[in-house]
């Protein structure tokens, strides 16, 4: 049998630039995107190895192990075809041996293996007439996939049957042969280094992981409440040992995200992280997906520590580079914006007197006074009685007012005869983009005495007097508050977490942004960055409650 002939065609347009994104796991990443990470890549091993070119090494190996579209072991390919060709200057042999010796993959579903294949061999089976290789004998080739299954834990009452490499739910997932199983072999399995050799065969080492892991357990949840997954592909990729580890994920980590705050504290404290790159709004990298909080990509450099070169990126705006550590001194979080340190720090420096700390003492920081989740033990879908009986509360919920007698609220006692402000859980929605300026958090209102509210809300206070309460609010109306907010705030869901860094002020005037700016000795640049990223807060609405 005939094998075609290797040729690279010029594609207009490139089919994987194209292709639409066939689930929450299975988000394809562009070619254009792929190159930037692969630069990066490539600027990190010639600095580290006295210029030199990873393109034209022939020892080096690469890994994909969640390869959904091919598309970086194209890449790869085309540019070690490039890079090797001085010293294998016959154009098959060369193909032959970075395809069979050099580029591996792990597909993540068995239509994601097939469509990698024909990225990269041209042809569905790695051996098949039309296949660019004549190197390899089996129809894989070295992108693998094979189906696996989750390991279940024996449930009990608090546990339903999880998985014990992934925690996905049995009760969703467990559902016969003829359906996805979402159980990626790259992570389901506790000793890594033994699964890649029983896949590839051999002692196989790579120097460079690199890929696009599902972002979340395709199990149910959605949104902020759907269980991330790719930290776990993280880890695992570690645990291979690699020279370099380069993988493009959600930025929540940063600050937060459901299950993750083992992996930032690993991720913050490894100074092996040496580079970031992050991408405010995820649509600037994957064009029509609705991912809040952005998208980053970094790079693990295993035998070069040292600080961390942050560089921020949105839209048109210019790009924002610093080399800074990951975690300043006392913060459990990465901070954003390199501009946001500097500003953060003014601020800390007037309210503690230290320059060597960013955390503020328990009496003066703003999330003591802000309740937890179900300030009144009410859920988000809690429905009050349209029609009021004496001594019964007013109960802000979803979608309006309503009430309840006072004897059925067993929790935040503390608030309920005291003023207090209202503000919502969840952050003003910008459909599925995030754009810039936009308001933080939604737009917070009084509430009166005998006053409580649903999960939809969370309750800050309480106050003595009806004045506290509304220069409460008018604090939380100023921009630089609600950019602080921000620093701290992973996602939509705004918690009494994301307060962390707003110091209490006294409650005794309007607080307005020039006060504040003056106060903290903001300068016109870190003035106009603020104002660049908040965007100001409806102060009709302070009017009209100074006018009930």
């Amino acid at each position: 049998m005939n094998q075609a002939a290797f040729t690279l065609r010029g594609r207009n347009p490139d089919v994987l630039s194209c292709i639409a994104n066939l689930s929450n796991d299975e988000v394809f990443t562009p070619p254009e995107f792929a190159n930037r990470m692969l630069d990066t890549l490539a600027e990190a091993w010639a600095a580290d190895n006295n210029g030199s070119n990873i393109w034209a090494d022939p020892s080096v190996r690469f890994l994909d192990p969640c390869t959904k579209s091919g598309v970086f072991l194209r890449e790869i390919t085309k540019r070690l075809i490039d890079g090797l060709e001085p010293q294998m200057p016959e154009l098959q042999a060369r193909v032959d041996h970075i395809l069979t010796r050099q580029v591996f993959g792990i597909g993540i579903t068995e239509l994601t293996a097939m469509l990698a294949r024909r990225s990269l061999y041209c042809s569905k089976h790695a051996n098949g007439p039309h296949s660019i290789t004549r190197g390899i004998n089996s129809e894989t080739g070295n992108v693998w996939f094979e189906r696996v299954e989750h390991t279940w834990e024996k449930p009990n009452e608090k546990n339903k049957g999880k998985c014990i490499f992934c925690g996905a739910s049995s009760s969703t997932l467990d559902r016969g042969d003829d359906r996805e199983s979402h159980a990626y072999a790259f992570i389901h399995t506790d000793n890594i280094q033994e699964r890649v050799s029983a896949l590839f065969g051999g002692d196989m080492h790579f120097d460079v992981v690199i890929g696009n892991p599902p972002y979340q357990l395709d199990d149910g949840g959605h949104g902020t409440s759907a269980a991330p997954i790719y930290h776990k592909f993280v880890e695992q990729a570690k645990a291979l040992d690699p020279r370099y580890l380069t993988m493009v994920i959600p930025s929540r980590w940063f600050a937060g995200g459901k299950g993750l705050d083992d992996f930032r504290k690993s991720m913050l404290e490894d100074d092996r992280l040496r580079s970031i790159n992050d991408y405010l709004s995820a649509a600037d990298v994957f064009p029509g997906v609705g991912l809040k909080g952005g998208v980053c990509y970094f790079l693990w450099d295993k035998d070069h520590p040292g600080d961390c070169r942050i560089s921020t990126n949105f839209k048109d705006w210019p790009v924002s580079e610093a080399t800074r550590p990951l975690l300043e001194n006392g913060v459990e979080i990465f901070v954003r914006f390199n501009e946001g340190v500097s500003i953060l720090k003014k601020v800390m420096k007037v309210e503690t007197g230290q320059d060597e700390t960013l955390v503020l003492p328990d009496d003066q920081r703003f999330d003591t006074m802000v309740s937890s989740r179900k300030p009144f033990g009410l859920t988000t879908t809690f429905k009050g009685k349209k029609t009021p009986k004496e001594n019964d509360l007013k109960v802000y919920q979803n979608g309006g007012v309503g009430f309840t007698p006072r004897e059925t609220i067993k929790a935040g006692l503390n608030y309920i005869d005291g003023w207090k402000v209202f503000t919502g859980r969840a952050a003003p929605g910008t459909g599925n983009r995030d754009t810039y300026p936009h308001k933080i958090i939604s737009t917070p209102f009084i509430g009166e005495p005998a006053s409580i509210s649903s999960e939809t809300y969370l309750c800050i206070g309480p106050f003595s007097e009806k004045e506290e309460a509304q220069s409460a609010l008018s604090y939380l109306g100023c921009r630089l508050t609600r950019f602080l907010i921000l620093l701290h705030k992973p996602s939509q869901d705004t918690t009494k977490r994301v307060y962390t860094f707003v110091p209490k002020q006294s409650w005794d005037r309007q607080w307005t942004d020039e006060e504040l700016y003056e106060k903290y000795g903001l300068n016109d640049e870190e003035i106009a960055f603020v104002e660049k990223i908040v965007r100001p807060m409806d102060l009709d609405l302070f009017d009209k409650l100074k006018d009930d």
